[in-house]
């Protein structure tokens, strides 16, 4: 067993289990705060979303090597809610080092739209849980911001509101490659992004929602850490989510981030 896939199996063990452990003491209510739902992925809401990692360093990469990637994510709950479609595009940026001059050339253009379709499983006030299949488009502008394959694959999140002060949860995809490019390789791909939040009052909370990323094709990984802090404010029908979240990977083998900002701001609709 290659050390990436190790490393998903225990980390999605610890992720599961320890959310569980906790979700065991939630009570179910019908009272929940505005601000304990603002970063519920499945809420019965729909949602825009603009959200960007600025990547300054690179593991295994020249130190002036940089990424910085920006999505639009837009997501529509429908059949009373029972169903919640996410779709995802990328605008990314790649900073690379020209080994003769040691400048930085930029690649800037459009990555791999996504989007999954999750059936909501359990939806109560306190605890929502979804699954369904998730797809990739090859809708890359260059080669270097894409697979260049059609991939599939599946997405699990959960959520619980433990407390009004105390909410966590986590998104699990895969993915594979399809087909595509018979010039480029093959894909396989998991993710685990552990998310929680701890109010404070008044809309103000501390966060963190870091993507442990694992490449089985490339036998490589990121585990990042993170803490950051938000504001959920509310304009009439409108749920404002602004934060900004520090990101440092603690394990990694491979090209990966070893530090990023996670910034971003959330929009959900009431009423819809």
């Amino acid at each position: 067993m290659t050390t990436p896939i190790k490393y998903f199996l225990l980390l999605l063990c610890f992720s599961i289990g320890s959310q569980l452990c906790i979700a065991q003491e939630a009570k179910d209510s019908t009272k929940t705060d505005k601000s304990a739902q603002a970063n519920n992925p499945l809420a019965n809401m729909t949602a825009l979303n603009f959200h960007n990692y600025y990547i300054p360093r690179l593991t295994d990469s020249p130190d002036n090597a940089y990424l910085n990637t920006s999505w639009i994510r837009f997501a529509k709950p429908f059949a009373n809610g029972k169903f919640l479609m996410r779709i995802s595009m990328p605008l990314s940026t790649v900073g690379t080092p020209n080994p003769t001059t040691n400048e930085v050339n930029s690649i800037n253009g459009l990555g791999d739209l996504n989007a999954f379709l999750a059936y909501c499983l359990v939806s109560k006030p306190t605890k929502t849980i979804g699954i369904g299949p998730l797809v990739a488009l090859p809708t890359a502008t260059e080669t270097a911001l894409g697979s260049g394959k059609w991939q599939g694959g599946f997405a699990f999140v959960a959520f619980f509101v433990h407390s009004p002060v105390l909410q966590f949860g986590s998104l699990i995809t895969y993915q594979a490659s399809l087909f595509g490019d018979n010039n480029r390789a093959g894909t396989s791909l998991g993710a685990i992004q552990p998310f929680y939040f701890w109010q404070l009052g008044k809309g103000v909370y501390l966060r963190g929602a870091p993507i442990w990323v694992f490449d089985f094709e490339n036998d490589s990984y990121g585990v990042p850490m993170a803490l950051g802090i938000g504001k959920v404010v509310t304009v009439g029908n409108t749920v404002f989510n602004l934060f900004i979240e520090p990101q440092y990977t603690m394990l990694h083998s491979g090209v990966q981030p070893q530090i990023q900002l996670f910034s971003g701001i959330n929009m959900q609709f009431m009423g819809e």
